[in-house]
């Protein structure tokens, strides 16, 4: 089986999936999650803070952007003919989104959450994704990295209709799916997209593990977002800042799927990061605390707080972060 993360959400795991992952005898640490790394010799350990039960609603959407950041679908793992095979399902469907107290959304969306869930595979290791579009429109999945033309996802799943998507996950790094039909700028925006994680044959060294996809909403449907998010709902990590250890490494695993806009920044306070570009080495490109990205690109960035306290992360095109993309680390003395 390939390298599992050492940062498993455990607050959103099952017994079910623990027992099917072997992890069952994990310890609980005082205050959060203690997970060993599994693939080293190391006694190296990672802490999660307990994630602390919502307060407040989330306007009865049908995901939590706090379960997504540190959420990994592996799939299933299967063997066919002497061929390990890693399988996912994945479901293509509408659903209301409520933005805030005055904007809902009809999102077109992957297993009815935004952005789709986060798929993290091996380098090497064979992968089928069977999807099912229960949507009223056509659409597609084409994966970014490298695979034959007739898995490119270019050509149209009809309603009611599946695909089965297979190949060898390569290279490694962090890469992205969407829908690829026309408009593909509207089938974005409206929700139909993800992030593709390919491990390294050698797995990174242990950190607290994140997801966030910077995203987009054309509320009036006229080529122009107003409103902006991490994880699907705007101004969701502001009013529930992300806990992390003082002192404890974060890979930040972060995607910009705007569309309309052509780039975006990233930007964390009092603090720097080190940059994986593409995620596609193992030693960082450049030291930073603001990155320029494009639709569609991505990266892996690295960092620690060596202080308390809480602070702020957003784009650093103030428009977008006033509007939505506005998210808060609150760091905890270790």
């Amino acid at each position: 089986m390939s390298h599992l993360s050492t940062n498993l959400s455990f607050n959103y795991l099952s017994r079910r999936q623990l027992i099917q992952w072997g992890l069952t005898g994990l310890g609980i640490a005082t205050g959060g999650v203690l997970i060993r790394n599994l693939t080293s010799d190391s006694l190296a350990s990672v802490r999660i803070p307990k994630i602390e039960p919502d307060v407040t609603p989330l306007l009865n959407n049908p995901f939590n952007p706090m379960k997504i950041l540190r959420e990994f679908d592996y799939g299933t793992l299967k063997q066919e003919n002497g061929v390990k095979i890693r399988e996912f399902n994945v479901t293509a469907n509408s659903s209301l989104l409520q933005l805030n107290s005055g904007v809902s959304f009809v999102s077109w969306n992957l297993n009815n959450r935004v952005p789709g869930p986060t798929f993290r595979v091996k380098e090497g290791e064979r992968v089928r994704i069977i999807f099912h579009n229960e949507d009223g429109h056509s659409h597609s999945l084409h994966f970014h990295g490298i695979h034959p033309a007739e898995m490119d996802g270019i050509k149209p799943i009809r309603h009611g209709k599946k695909m089965v998507y297979e190949f060898t996950a390569e290279p490694y790094g962090v890469h992205l799916y969407h829908c690829h039909i026309a408009p593909v700028t509207r089938h974005i925006s409206k929700g139909l997209y993800g992030m593709f994680i390919v491990d390294p044959p050698q797995p990174r060294p242990p950190a607290d593990e994140m997801v966030m996809v910077m995203a987009g909403y054309d509320i009036n449907n006229n080529q122009h977002n107003e409103l902006y998010a991490f994880n699907g709902l705007p101004n969701y990590y502001r009013d529930h800042p992300i806990s992390i250890y003082q002192n404890q490494l974060i890979r930040l695993y972060i995607l910009n799927m705007i569309e309309f806009d052509p780039v975006s920044t990233f930007h964390i306070h009092g603090n720097m990061f080190n940059v994986y570009r593409t995620g596609r080495d193992t030693t960082p490109h450049e030291e930073t605390d603001v990155i320029t990205m494009g639709t569609g690109e991505r990266h892996i960035l690295e960092f620690s707080y060596p202080y308390p306290g809480k602070y702020m992360f957003h784009p650093h095109q103030d428009t977008l972060a006033e509007l939505g993309c506005m998210g808060m680390f609150k760091v905890i003395p270790s």
